[in-house]
């Protein structure tokens, strides 16, 4: 996929009103540290567009971001570590599921999980979440740069069965690092672009 333009278009809080787009959305959703705005990036071919944060839970916003003028990259806030009390976190899970629930350009939701690490609960929560409102995600498993080639099949075993899932849900190794994986995502995000055009 060939970036020609990146603008953040729309930053909604707790209390916007999701903007009422008309391209598609590809909605990224992840634990706080799981490298959320190293892939946006990425895809965006661009190297901090997406604010990375040493503060785990900083996206406390769901974001925007106008691709080529084409479709949208929806960067959802991230969960699990963020230092905010139960409320704020509850508030975000409103967020979270109410773009969920609401946005009619929702093409697919690509859920980042940490190739390292067995799944966590909240991971676990949010794949159901995301399967109960009608999805089937996509899951990323980031920062492949960060384990031994040979360990590659056996994490993913272990993301596999962490989270209950067979040989028919998609799953991409993805390294912020090296880019692997990058045009596995584009393909899978063109060839829906494409669908709907064809429609």
């Amino acid at each position: 996929m060939i970036i020609k333009s990146v603008e953040l278009e729309t930053v909604c809080g707790i209390t916007s009103k999701l903007p009422e787009n008309t391209k598609p959305e590809f909605a990224f959703a992840g634990k706080s540290n799981v490298g959320k705005s190293s892939l946006i990036n990425a895809l965006m071919n661009r190297k901090s567009f997406a604010r990375i944060s040493s503060q785990p839970g900083k996206t406390q916003t769901i974001n925007f971001y106008n691709i080529n003028d084409a479709l949208y990259y929806v960067d959802l806030p991230g969960y699990g570590y963020a230092k905010v009390s139960l409320e704020v976190k509850a508030k975000w899970g409103k967020m979270i599921e109410n773009y969920l629930h609401k946005s009619s350009m929702l093409r697919c939701v690509f859920l980042l999980i940490d190739i390292r690490h067995e799944p966590s609960e909240n991971d676990k929560t949010m794949y159901d979440w995301v399967v109960h409102n009608g999805y089937h995600p996509i899951i990323i498993a980031t920062k492949l740069d960060k384990i031994k080639r040979s360990q590659v099949q056996k994490a993913l075993k272990v993301l596999r069965s962490g989270l209950g899932i067979g040989s028919d849900v998609t799953v991409i190794p993805f390294s912020a690092e090296t880019k692997q994986g990058r045009e596995e995502i584009w393909d899978l995000i063109s060839e829906s672009v494409n669908s709907l055009d064809n429609e």
